[in-house]
C-alpha cells in the first residue's frame, strides 16, 4: 500500500455480472476516494473468469473510464475461479534463489494444469516446524490463456496493466486497511456467479477457495419460476420492489441457495480448523454484491455461531461530498472492496 504522495493504479474488478472501477489517490492526509462506478455486462460476456465477449468488456470499461473523468491509464486488476490455484504446501526451507528455482518442480504435484499453460507465483509464509527444516508456502498459479485474454484487451484499450492480482488477495488488502488489526478472519466476497473465501490468521492467507456459485443463481432462480425478467427479477432479489403475491416462493428460493452458500462457508472454515484447531476463525467478513441480498447476514450468523458482518472498504479513506455522494459511497461499498483493493497499490513499476 502507498503512504506518500505516490500516483496509485485504478483498480478494476472485471466480474461476471458488472465492472467495477476504483480510484484513490495518496497524500500525506491519508487515502482519498477520487472515482468510482460500475456498469452491468451483458450474461456471459465473461463466464468463470475468462473474457467471451471482447467488445462488451472493453466498451463497459471504456465507458466507465469516459464518464468517471479518469485519466490515469495505468490499471490493476484480478482473477479468480477455476483457471486459479491458490495453495498453502509445506517445504523445505531454502534461500530465496533456490527457493524460487526450486517452486516450479513443487507446484507440478498440486496444479491440475501443465505447468507450461500456467503463470506461477508464491510467497513464504516463514512458518518454520519445529525441527526448523520445513516451511509454509503459498502457491499461487494461474492460467496463461486467461491472463493473457486480460492483458491484451486492456492494452487494446490503451490501458497499462501494471498488476495481477486474485481477487482473494485483493479482497485481504483492503481488510487490512479497514480492519487495523491481526484478528482471524474470514473474508467471503459473494459476486453474480464466483465466492471467493479467503482465511487469513496472524496476517498471512492460510486458506483461500474459490466457488462455482453466486447471486445470479437466485436471479435466475426468481426469473424462471415467476415468469418474468432478469431485471426485475434482480429488483426483487435486492428487495428494490417486492411481491405479496410471490413473496414465499422467493422466500424459498433464497432459502434452498443461501443455505448452499452457506455449506460451502462451513465447508471451508472445517477444512481450516482441520489443520489450526488452536487458532479458530473469529468472525466472517462479508462483501460483494451478492452479500447484499436481505437476510443472508443474520442466516450465517444463525449457521456458524460466528460474528458476521460487512466490509466497508471506505471507512478509513476520505472522499469530497461535493464531488461524490455519500449514499452512492455507501451502496456501491460492499461490491467495491476488490476494486478497492487493487486502487491502493502503488504505481511505481
Amino acid at each position: 500500500m502507498s503512504t506518500g504522495k505516490e500516483p496509485l493504479l485504478v483498480g478494476l474488478d472485471i466480474g461476471s455480472h458488472t465492472v467495477k472501477v476504483c480510484q484513490l489517490r495518496a497524500s500525506k492526509d491519508g487515502l482519498e476516494l477520487l472515482a468510482l462506478g460500475n456498469t452491468v455486462l451483458p450474461i456471459d460476456a465473461v463466464e468463470d473468469g475468462r473474457i467471451q465477449d471482447e467488445a462488451a468488456v472493453g466498451e463497459a470499461i471504456s465507458r466507465l473510464f469516459r464518464n468517471l473523468k479518469i485519466s490515469e491509464r495505468r490499471v490493476a486488476v484480478s482473477v479468480s475461479g477455476y483457471s486459479v490455484i491458490v495453495k498453502k504446501i509445506s517445504t523445505e526451507i531454502l534461500p530465496e534463489k533456490e527457493l524460487a528455482a526450486h517452486i516450479p518442480a513443487v507446484a507440478e504435484q498440486y496444479i491440475p494444469f501443465d505447468i507450461k499453460d500456467v503463470y506461477l507465483d508464491y510467497q513464504d509464509l516463514h512458518t518454520i516446524s519445529a525441527d526448523k527444516q520445513r516451511t509454509d508456502v503459498l502457491l499461487i498459479a494461474a492460467k496463461k490463456e486467461i491472463i493473457d485474454g486480460y492483458l491484451q484487451l486492456l492494452e487494446r484499450l490503451r490501458l497499462k496493466p501494471m498488476l495481477v492480482d486474485v481477487d482473494s488477495f485483493a479482497l485481504e488488502n483492503i481488510y487490512e486497511l479497514t480492519a487495523g488489526v491481526a484478528e482471524n478472519v474470514a473474508l467471503v466476497d459473494i459476486g453474480a456467479s464466483t465466492i471467493n473465501i479467503n482465511i487469513i490468521a496472524g496476517g498471512n492467507s492460510l486458506l483461500a477457495r474459490d466457488i462455482v456459485a453466486g447471486s445470479r443463481q437466485i436471479t435466475e432462480l426468481i426469473a424462471r419460476r415467476l415468469g418474468i425478467d432478469e431485471t426485475e427479477a434482480e429488483r426483487l432479489k435486492l428487495g428494490l420492489t417486492t411481491s405479496e403475491e410471490h413473496q414465499k416462493k422467493i422466500e424459498e428460493m433464497y432459502l434452498g441457495t443461501c443455505t448452499q452458500w452457506i455449506l460451502e462457508i462451513k465447508k471451508t472454515l472445517d477444512l481450516y480448523r482441520a489443520k489450526n484447531a488452536a487458532n479458530p476463525v473469529q468472525k466472517i467478513v462479508l462483501s460483494g454484491g451478492g452479500s447484499r441480498v436481505q437476510g443472508l447476514e443474520g442466516f450465517i450468523r444463525q449457521e456458524t455461531g460466528l460474528e458476521v458482518s460487512h466490509i466497508n472498504p471506505f471507512a478509513n479513506i476520505r472522499f469530497n461530498s461535493k464531488k461524490l455522494d455519500e449514499n452512492y459511497v455507501q451502496h456501491l461499498a460492499p461490491e467495491m472492496a476488490i476494486a478497492a483493493g487493487l486502487a491502493i497499490r502503488p504505481a511505481r513499476w
